[in-house]
């Protein structure tokens, strides 16, 4: 398997790769490496080994100056905390920086090429645009089959609307002639299927693996919170279009409510000082990105779950989100944007209320009416423990496996699985 990150936190990934090597074969998983964050190689304890290249031909430099800014971390931390978060402006691009730019991504692509055809691979699992064409290359020189997860539609996405000629092109080149294609939603299958002419791709949700968390006072706990009032979550990434901002006001409408932000992004530090700005530093909270193992517990800690996703690209407007269903498992009941399959999935399983996507006082009454109506979260919460049966990765591994079924042939599933 290729990824465009670092494979630190990227939970479908991890998924995926924990149930093939489950089966019986050896996952690689080849990722990016920034010195001073992650290890160049390793194995995890499921067996599936990472090997990461860095993102820069100048890695140890790079790693020198990550270490000396280690060091005067902790001399700054107290003072930073002590002063309100302010919107970081980044300086404008030069030509120069934008060319160093530019090699530095084509020397990591080259990297991520010859590790994967030095990997010997039986097969190459490209997760997303950003690696599609360097897992192509590879799987030629490596004459193997190339299977294409596109966990976004990426010619319409946020941040990606300037590139979508390119990828639009790429993509109409490859994915016909890739082995087998994967997606996250119905309605996305469909677009890849219309837009390309190809076979409609598996549908492999985003959901979480079905785990009993009891409920606890992690997230209280962690941050102080005195009031016995009900939590209200937002976890993932803290990026615009995710309709974030309307949520930190939404705050003020909301009273004996806490909410609390899980993740980071582009719009961290513009949340903390809208916080600031509004006066609501004591019930709006920010916690950083969390392990992936020590996330339910977080999630299981809160009491309602929002998803106020916009409808600012087709992607959004066709995504189901991995939070929702991170939710669901937890037993949350949930807000969410009425978006189609969000509203599918909220609908059929009555999970929670659902308000139009980017209408803050929609938003604002429903979630009021969880927080002062215990007994409609009882009910919601009850519908989300039955729901988890169903809606958990367990459910769906079958069809990946299938799938690797399909493009490798049953014997030789059955000669790795022996080995």
């Amino acid at each position: 398997m290729v990824v465009w990150n670092e494979f630190l936190n990227d939970a479908r990934v991890l998924k995926e790769a924990e149930t093939l090597q489950a089966e019986g074969w050896q996952v690689v998983v080849h990722a990016l490496h920034t010195p001073g964050v992650t290890r160049d190689r390793e194995s995890l304890s499921s067996g599936i080994n990472v090997v990461r290249v860095a993102r820069s031909p100048l890695w140890k430099l790079r790693k020198r100056k990550c270490l000396k800014a280690e060091r005067n971390a902790s001399k700054r931390s107290e003072k930073a905390k002590q002063q309100p978060q302010k919107v970081a402006v980044s300086p404008p691009e030069t030509f120069v920086r934008q060319l160093l730019k530019l090699v530095a991504r084509l020397w990591t692509h080259a990297g991520l090429a010859i590790q994967l055809v030095r990997s010997r691979p039986a097969a190459i699992h490209a997760h997303d645009v950003n690696v599609l064409p360097t897992a192509w290359l590879a799987a030629k020189l490596a004459r193997v089959p190339l299977i294409y997860d596109a966990h976004e539609i990426s010619t319409d996405r946020e941040g990606y609307k300037a590139f979508r000629g390119m990828v639009g092109w790429l993509e109409k080149r490859i994915m016909p002639k890739v082995a087998g294609t994967i997606t996250t939603t119905d309605a996305r299958a469909k677009f890849f299927a219309r837009a390309y002419g190809i076979p409609r791709p598996l549908v492999l949700q985003n959901r979480p693996r079905l785990l009993k968390v009891e409920g606890s006072n992690r997230i209280r706990e962690e941050l102080g919170l005195s009031e016995p009032w009900p939590i209200v979550l937002y976890q993932g990434g803290l990026q615009p279009g995710r309709g974030l901002p309307k949520l930190v006001e939404v705050a003020k409408q909301v009273p004996e409510a806490y909410f609390v932000f899980i993740g980071g992004g582009r719009q961290t530090a513009e949340l903390h000082q809208l916080a600031a700005d509004l006066g609501l530093t004591d019930r709006v909270h920010f916690i950083s990105t969390v392990p992936l193992a020590e996330l339910p517990s977080y999630t299981a800690s809160a009491d309602i779950g929002v998803q106020p996703i916009e409808n600012t690209c087709l992607n959004h407007f066709t995504t189901d989100s991995n939070k929702l269903f991170e939710y669901v498992i937890a037993g949350l009941p949930v807000v969410a944007s009425q978006l189609p399959e969000i509203s599918k999935v909220v609908r059929h399983h009555d999970l929670g209320l659902l308000v139009p996507p980017g209408d803050t006082e929609a938003l604002a009454d429903a979630i009021r009416t969880l927080v002062q109506d215990a007994g409609m979260r009882k009910h919601y919460q009850a519908n989300a423990e039955k729901a988890a049966q169903s809606l958990n990765w367990e459910t769906q591994e079958a069809s990946l496996l299938e799938l690797y079924h399909r493009v490798l042939g049953n014997e030789a599933i059955q000669e790795r699985a022996a080995k």
